[in-house]
């Protein structure tokens, strides 16, 4: 039987589409979700985001005119930044209608030397367009392992020769690797790991670095980098969790006093996690073998 390959449409706005109000709450004003890069250590969210960005662009050899697909773009921050600094045209795709229509605003009013960008409501899986780089920013995290190699193998495919692909993840460690490590998974553990499936991301998984480079080589990737970032998430936690922690009323108005709890114990709880190591955070970067 054929493998469904529908987007995960309902899953992904389940969690996104809560309140574009909400996540401006604690997020910084690019509305960057995801693991900021503090390059320096007096550096703002803000400023640690836009690293990140940078970080991400740059390991992709952008040039004037390319075609750079972000997959999983978010409120539109990278696309922009891509289309700004480097000059070239941008899609992004996005499963949640609220980032959207955030994103589209947001990447309507370009300057004149910048590359052209698009956002679409639109999976990777209904993507079939040529395109010269790709970058993923904290949306692998959503795609299932079933899929993996369909993911990799449409995209080899896209790719022209001297091709690259950004792909900026969440990954977890098997209990082998973590007890070599002399970290301890605990009940507590597991139990976090379930509270999230259940009441933040439905529907997500998350996988070893090493199944990534062998879904990524097999199908004809050769992996230049594995970054990881992992304090960096779990300082990008830590302010995220502060400044909700700051604008509790706002955010009880805006949601309730259960989604407040949740999303606190969320950011708190993912803080610890990567802290501790049993969580880490991964810029692989791929090119076209």
């Amino acid at each position: 039987m054929a493998q469904d390959m529908r987007p995960f449409y309902q899953d992904v706005q389940a969690h996104y589409d809560l309140s574009n109000d909400f996540f401006a709450l604690f997020l910084d004003p690019e509305m960057v979700y995801s693991c900021a890069y503090f390059q320096r250590d007096d550096m703002s969210l803000e400023e640690a985001q836009m690293a990140k960005i940078d970080l991400a662009l740059g390991k992709c050899d952008l040039r004037p005119g390319m075609r750079l697909l972000d997959i999983g773009c978010g409120w539109g921050a990278t696309v922009r930044r891509a289309a700004e600094r480097y000059g070239v045209d941008a899609v992004g795709l996005t499963l949640s209608k609220a980032q959207l229509e955030v994103a589209s605003r947001r990447t309507s009013d370009l300057s004149e030397s910048a590359g052209q960008v698009e956002i679409r409501l639109q999976g990777w899986e209904e993507f079939e367009e040529p395109i010269d780089r790709i970058v993923s920013i904290g949306a692998f995290e959503h795609f299932r392992l079933e899929r993996y190699d369909a993911f990799f193998q449409r995209f080899r495919s896209l790719l022209p020769d001297d091709g690259r692909m950004l792909l900026h993840t969440i990954v977890w460690h098997d209990l082998n690797s973590l007890e070599k490590r002399g970290i301890e998974t605990t009940h507590d553990n597991v139990k976090f790991g379930k509270f999230i499936r259940k009441h933040i991301f439905p529907g997500g998984q998350l996988c070893t670095p090493g199944l990534i480079v062998e879904h990524a080589q097999r199908a004809g990737f050769d992996v230049l980098r594995k970054h990881s970032l992992q304090l960096h998430y779990a300082r990008t936690l830590d302010r995220w969790a502060e400044n909700l922690s700051a604008k509790q009323t706002e955010a009880i108005k805006l949601t309730s006093d259960e989604t407040y709890d949740i999303y606190m114990k969320y950011l708190t709880g993912c803080a610890a996690h990567f802290r501790s190591g049993h969580l880490d955070l991964m810029q692989f970067t791929l090119a076209v073998a």
